[in-house]
């Protein structure tokens, strides 16, 4: 067992196995073709118990992997922080930085375990460092439904509405990735919702695209909300459309007008729908036999849509045309049909 690879002892769960004795600092610093050390290894994978820190000084828990990781980065992607003796944990240890400009602290966050890093180390500083892609320690938490580990204290309007280089603030991923229900309900508002990225999405567009949309305050979902249209013409209303989310939207809102508003190829909501089958979240009042023949830019109609996806009867049936037959469906294939819709 003495012989045994010190890193192939950690991979096996053995370390504990092996005599103390010939756990040196010359064989936990041996750097593998990555340049990570079984160090690195025993950090991430929770077996830093095993390895007796005595005598060892600080500079072990600072080397760095051809990355630029630390073991102590490897401790927070693992979540095993919790192992690395106290007097190790500093502002200066978790705020070293790997080749991407990611800390100790980014990747605590980033995968979950920010419990893990002490509460007193959290200054402004250190929620509003930035990695090299431009993310905050409080985008990497909201990302990962950590926000709701970090002092509210930190979570202010100013600090989650800083972007990061592809201009998506806080609240943008924390929507995108189903957390803003860990946001203060303050820090919602018409504005800070509205807020572009950098290709001109907002906050109901992330939600709406991901699935989130209940997490947005009911009296946001109004129309002039749902249709801002980003860069590429995309609403949060075709958004919701596609996802099946318009039952969501109150059925205050949910008008013609709304499920009739176009994006740049001059689908609708309602297009979007009979693609995705989602018809049947629509209103069957909203849903006549004029509506369903609205035409795009191609000319491609929504019962068009509907019937070429399968959705055909999710449209009521006082608002269908008559039934296609066998060879009329084959010639509507073909593109051969003279059908109106």
């Amino acid at each position: 067992m003495e012989k045994l690879d010190l890193q192939t002892a950690i991979r096996e769960g053995k370390l504990d196995q092996l005599p103390a004795e010939t756990l040196t600092r010359a064989r936990l610093i041996e750097r593998n073709a990555a340049g990570n050390t079984p160090l690195h290894l025993a950090a991430k994978l929770g077996q830093l118990k095993a390895i007796p820190t005595g005598g060892f000084s600080g500079d072990l828990w600072a080397l760095k992997n051809d990355a630029g990781y630390t073991p102590l980065h490897h401790a927070a992607i693992g979540g095993h922080l919790d192992q690395v003796p106290a007097e190790f944990l500093t502002a200066d240890t978790l705020s070293s930085r790997s080749n991407s400009g990611y800390t100790v602290f980014h990747l605590a966050a980033a995968h979950g375990h920010l419990d893990q890093v002490p509460v007193a180390l959290l200054t402004d500083e250190v929620v509003l460092r930035r990695t090299d892609i431009g993310n905050t320690l409080l985008h990497d938490a909201a990302e990962n439904g950590t926000l709701n580990l970090i002092p509210e204290r930190f979570l202010t309007a100013d600090t989650l509405s800083v972007k990061n280089l592809g201009g998506e603030t806080v609240l943008h991923v924390a929507a995108f990735n189903g957390h803003l229900d860990q946001t203060p309900t303050h820090c919602l508002t018409s504005a800070s919702l509205c807020e572009p990225t950098s290709s001109g999405d907002t906050v109901f567009h992330a939600a709406a695209i991901s699935g989130h949309l209940e997490q947005i305050p009911a009296e946001f979902l109004i129309q002039k909300h749902l249709v801002i249209a980003s860069r590429t013409g995309f609403t949060a209303i075709h958004a919701a459309a596609e996802s099946g989310q318009l039952g969501k939207i109150p059925a205050t809102q949910l008008t013609a007008e709304l499920l009739l508003a176009r994006n740049d190829n001059g689908d609708t909501p309602l297009h979007a729908a009979a693609f995705e089958g989602h018809l049947d979240q629509v209103p069957r009042d909203l849903l006549t036999a004029e509506r369903v023949l609205t035409r795009n830019y191609n000319g491609l109609t929504v019962i068009q849509t509907a019937l070429d996806r399968g959705s055909w009867e999710q449209i009521p049936p006082e608002a269908r045309p008559r039934a296609l037959n066998p060879l009329q469906r084959f010639l509507k294939k073909l593109g051969r049909s003279s059908l109106p819709f």
